[in-house]
């Protein structure tokens, strides 16, 4: 789909319209949202990672823990 010279000034005037109507302070509440949105998402990445992490260190630590209680065993 080609967007025709007209069509395309058309819409770049719309953005620009849209802009010039924005304050300082709707752009800074528009900023904070995203800042907001942007941040739970790196922290839900990160403590993803993090309980990752944990599960396979608590894995090879039950793993050791069996291991050990499995041993040989002592003839009386």
């Amino acid at each position: 789909m080609r967007v025709s010279p007209t069509e395309a000034a058309s819409y770049a005037g719309s953005v620009v319209s849209l802009g010039s109507s924005l304050t300082l302070t709707d752009v800074g509440v528009i900023v904070g949202i995203a800042t907001a949105v942007l941040t739970f998402g790196l922290n839900a990445y990160f403590m993803w990672r993090k309980d990752s992490r944990e599960q396979r260190e608590s894995d090879a630590r039950l793993h050791e823990i069996e291991g050990h209680s499995h041993g040989p065993r002592v003839a009386q």
